[in-house]
C-alpha cells in the first residue's frame, strides 16, 4: 500500500499537463466544387501541423480532399474558431 501512494500522486500530477489539441483546416470536395473550414481534436502525439494533416487525411470523408492545415492551438482557441467552423466544428 505504502508504494501505492507515490504511483497516484504521479498520476494525479501528469493528468493536468496533458491538453487537449486543435487543428483548423480548409478542405474542398470537387463537382461541383465546394469549401469548407473546420475544426478538429488531434490526439497529443499528432498535435503539429503535419499530424493534423495525417489525422485529417485519414478521417475526411465524402470526397472531400485537405487543403491545408491552418494550425494547432490548445482549448483557449475553440470558442474564437466556433461560429466560423459552422458544421465542421469538431465533426472529423
Amino acid at each position: 500500500m505504502a508504494r501505492l501512494i507515490p504511483l497516484v500522486f504521479l498520476v494525479m500530477l501528469a493528468a493536468p499537463a496533458q491538453a487537449a489539441c486543435y487543428a483548423d483546416y480548409k478542405a474542398k470536395q470537387d463537382d461541383p466544387l465546394r469549401l469548407h473550414y473546420g475544426v478538429i481534436e488531434v490526439p497529443d502525439a499528432a498535435c503539429t501541423s503535419d499530424g493534423a494533416a495525417a489525422e485529417l487525411r485519414a478521417r475526411l470523408d465524402d470526397g472531400w480532399q485537405l487543403l491545408q492545415v491552418m494550425g494547432v492551438f490548445g482549448p483557449e482557441g475553440l470558442d474564437d474558431r466556433r461560429a466560423s467552423a459552422g458544421d465542421y466544428f469538431l465533426r472529423y
